[in-house]
C-alpha cells in the first residue's frame, strides 16, 4: 500500500539534516528503510548514528554498528526490532536534529512523518495494518480523540498547536505506538522580517538637492557683499558731504534667478536674490 503521509512544504530546518525514506517514524519489523545525511554544502565526513538506550552506535561500523553505510546513506535491508534516536554527526562532533524511529511488532502502526513539518502544511495520518492495507481507527492527540468516530485516515492543516503525541487504535487490531509530531514555523516569517528591516533603512539624499546647495551659498555670499558695499558707500557719501538722494535715485535692483536643470528634477526650484548696482557715472559731489 502507498504511504498516507502528505507533506506540502519544506521539512528540515538544519543546514545538515537526517532524512528518512520513507518519511515515517513507525515501521514494522523487516521494513526496508534508508537514512541519509543531506546538507547544502554536501555530506562528506558525516555519518548516521543512533542511541537505543544502551549507548551510541554508528552505521556500518560492524560490531556495535548497524545497517550498511553507502555514500552518505545508511541502508537497512532488514530492520532489527530496535527503536531509538537517530541523527547525523560530523567528524568534529557537530550534530543534526534527532529523529525518533519506532520499530514495532504490533498489528498496527501509525503512519506519521519523521521529519519536522511546517505550519500551513497538510498532513494525512493513517493506521496501517501489519497484514497490509489501512484500518478504520480512532486517532488520538495528546490523550484525547481527534474525531468522535473511527476513520480510514485524517488530514490536519498543521499549526504550531498541533505539535504533540499521536497514535491510532482499532477495536480488532489494538493500538499503535505513540509518536511525536514536530512542527516548525513557516519560512514566510523570516522573509517578512527581512523585508521590514530593508524598508527601514534610511534612503540617501537625492543628488539634485545636494547639487543646489553650493549655488545657494554662493548667491547668498554675493548678496551679503552687495549689502556691505552699499553700507560702505552710504557712510562714505555722508562723510564726504555728498547728497544721498542723487545717489540713491541711481540705484537699480536686479533680480537674479537660479533654476535647477530640468533633467535633475521635474519640479523647477527658483531662488531669487537682490543685487544692487550703482551707476555713479556723471555724478558729482556737492560740498556743504
Amino acid at each position: 500500500t502507498g504511504v498516507c503521509v502528505l507533506l506540502l512544504s519544506a521539512l528540515t530546518v538544519s543546514a545538515v539534516s537526517l532524512t528518512v525514506s520513507p518519511n515515517l517514524q513507525q515501521f514494522f519489523t523487516g521494513a526496508s528503510v534508508s537514512l541519509t545525511c543531506e546538507g547544502q554544502l554536501g555530506s562528506d565526513g558525516w555519518t548516521v548514528k543512533r542511541d537505543t538506550g544502551s549507548g551510541t552506535e554508528s552505521c556500518g561500523a560492524g560490531g556495535r554498528g548497524f545497517g550498511r553505510f553507502s555514500g552518505s546513506s545508511c541502508l537497512f535491508d532488514e530492520f532489527k526490532p530496535v527503536s531509538g534516536v537517530y541523527w547525523c554527526e560530523g567528524e568534529a562532533g557537530e550534530k543534526s536534529e534527532e529523529v525518533n524511529i519506532t520499530v514495532s511488532g504490533k498489528d498496527v502502526i501509525l503512519e506519521i512523518p519523521a521529519l519536522p513539518v511546517r505550519t500551513g502544511s497538510d498532513v494525512t495520518l493513517c493506521c496501517k495494518k501489519k497484514t497490509g492495507g489501512t484500518a478504520a481507527a480512532y486517532f488520538f492527540f495528546n490523550g484525547r480523540p481527534l474525531r468522535p468516530k473511527s476513520e480510514k485516515n485524517i488530514t490536519i492543516n498543521v499549526q504550531q498547536s498541533d505539535e504533540g503525541l499521536y497514535w491510532c487504535a482499532n477495536d480488532e487490531f489494538g493500538s499503535s505506538p505513540q509518536s511525536f509530531l514536530r512542527v516548525r514555523d513557516s519560512i514566510t516569517t523570516a522573509a517578512t522580517i527581512t523585508t521590514h528591516i530593508s524598508h527601514s533603512t534610511p534612503l540617501p539624499p537625492s543628488s539634485s538637492s545636494s547639487s543646489i546647495v553650493p549655488v545657494i551659498a554662493a548667491v547668498v555670499f554675493l548678496g551679503l557683499l552687495d549689502l556691505i558695499l552699499v553700507v560702505v558707500l552710504m557712510k562714505w557719501w555722508r562723510q564726504t558731504g555728498r547728497t544721498l538722494p542723487s545717489i540713491l535715485s541711481k540705484v537699480i535692483y536686479q533680480a537674479l534667478i537660479f533654476r535647477e536643470p530640468a533633467n535633475k528634477n521635474s519640479v523647477i526650484q527658483s531662488h531669487v536674490f537682490s543685487s544692487l548696482w550703482t551707476n555713479t557715472a556723471g555724478v558729482t559731489g556737492e560740498s556743504t
